[in-house]
């Protein structure tokens, strides 16, 4: 609850969120502003104008206390005409995005100033801001939607991140775990996704390297709020406090609430896709989600589609455009194959129900691009995980998972990444109906006890909101 004044009344504490510019980063702060607010606490929610009117209706009850303030993003000629998101320019073009969302700062400072709030809870983005929010008296935290062992990865010391003293400067130099890992580990980047962490050292096109963000940001906050818990892996928690010399507080996992109307009958879309799954043999259907950040080639698009006809499994693929494509962009599917699979096989091309989708019997595999969002929610329910990761923290995601056997790596040619319908086809094969992938099973029904408890998660959330009003005003 609110702290309590002399007097006996309650403080009511006024915190100020503030993601990046990507959705897989926005929905998570806004389910923790939701859960500030669930307490009693004042929010105030920033982003820019076209994204706030992009999310979801808020609950009637928390209308009062969570505010949504939108931001004007600067124009830049190098993105798109009302690109305020990732999700609406190419990967190339994020840069641009950076450059842009640092030209909020002004307006970010002349809001903190005028609604004086007791906390400022922010991305890796806005490696400007903790200075300023220091000097108004606020205190900061930031909040990664990523997991421990990802910014564990990151860098060894937010100094060695700022003055680009990190001696990992070449692709090999991230193929093996960091030297600053105690514990035995095989957490490392591929070959063919680490140029990605070479590149983050760099300066792009907003003047500076993400890597010197996020070691602005470590060394300019007071604590670090975490979608993690001490249930998993705890030992990436420990090392972070050691490195950067902060708390590191777990807000919980965060999975998304199951839905109670799952068979809602008025939803027409889900109800067409849960017909077709009360069609099919339990635990036989695989769910292919890979995420809406990446540009999948050609041929990775034709290998996966022929993977799946080839493995002979009924699945359901929501298959979504990437992110900023146009038209001229767009990625087909192999000739004859929707015909070929239209027995077996569904293919959505807008929005689906993911969580409906994999609450569903029929379902026994998620091939997944191992976002973290999508390993709690596949996890949560038990799933076996076919793992082909592309971007950012998903190599590295997929390395602690099939340590943890619960699932399995596609296997790609090491150099560049590609893969085959063949390997596609055995590794369904392997985790969702031969003898050898029940273990694979087991260990996901195993941790879905902690990713599925959500009385564990629930009682991380309140401790998150109690260490606020503990530590208001930390100079």
């Amino acid at each position: 609850m609110p702290t309590t004044d002399s007097d006996g009344s309650k403080q009511q504490l006024h915190v100020v969120m503030f993601p990046w510019l990507a959705f897989g980063h926005i929905i998570p702060f806004l389910e923790l502003s939701k859960s500030i607010a669930q307490k009693g606490h004042k929010v105030s929610f920033l982003s820019t104008t076209r994204n706030i009117q992009r999310l979801p209706n808020l609950p009637s009850h928390l209308s009062p206390l969570l505010n949504l303030v939108p931001l004007t993003l600067p124009r830049l000629h190098q993105l798109p005409q009302d690109a305020e998101a990732t999700m609406d320019v190419r990967t190339e073009d994020i840069q641009y995005l950076k450059k842009a969302f640092d030209g909020l700062k002004p307006e970010v400072t002349r809001f903190l100033k005028a609604g004086s709030p007791d906390w400022i809870i922010y991305d890796f983005a806005p490696y400007w801001l903790p200075e300023i929010a220091a000097g108004l008296g606020i205190s900061r935290a930031f909040f990664s939607i990523f997991n421990a062992w990802f910014i564990a990865f990151l860098g060894g010391s937010p100094e060695d991140m700022i003055n680009g003293s990190d001696d990992r400067t070449s692709v090999e130099d991230f193929l093996t775990p960091p030297k600053w890992v105690p514990f035995p580990s095989k957490i490392c980047y591929r070959r063919h996704e680490a140029d990605w962490m070479v590149d983050s050292s760099s300066p792009n096109a907003s003047g500076v390297s993400d890597v010197y963000r996020s070691g602005m940001i470590f060394k300019g906050s007071n604590c670090v709020f975490m979608r993690y818990c001490f249930e998993f892996e705890p030992q990436w928690l420990t090392l972070l406090e050691e490195l950067h010399h902060l708390p590191v507080i777990p807000v919980g996992l965060m999975p998304p609430t199951t839905s109670a109307d799952v068979g809602d009958e008025k939803d027409d879309t889900w109800q067409t896709i849960k017909n077709w799954l009360d069609g099919h043999q339990k635990g036989h259907v695989v769910y292919v989600a890979l995420g809406s950040e990446v540009m999948l080639s050609k041929t990775d698009v034709s290998e996966l589609a022929l993977g799946l006809e080839l493995s002979g499994l009924p699945f359901i693929w929501a298959f979504r455009k990437p992110a900023g494509s146009t038209e001229s962009d767009s990625v087909e599917l192999p000739d004859g194959f929707l015909e070929r699979i239209r027995n077996r096989g569904m293919v959505w091309t807008s929005w689906v129900p993911q969580l409906q989708i994999m609450s569903h019997d029929s379902v026994g595999g998620f091939l997944t691009h191992c976002g973290w969002s999508s390993i709690v929610e596949g996890l949560m329910l038990g799933h076996p995980l076919i793992m082909l990761p592309f971007l950012v923290d998903q190599g590295l995601n997929a390395r602690v998972l099939v340590d943890k056997k619960v699932g399995i790596e596609v296997p790609r040619n090491e150099h560049h990444g590609s893969f085959t319908k063949n390997s596609v086809a055995d590794s369904l094969s392997w985790v969702v109906v031969e003898d050898e992938g029940k273990v694979y099973k087991e260990n996901a029904m195993a941790l879905s006890r902690i990713f599925g408890d959500m009385k564990l998660q629930q009682k991380y959330t309140n401790e998150f909101v109690e260490y606020l009003e503990k530590h208001r005003y930390n100079p």
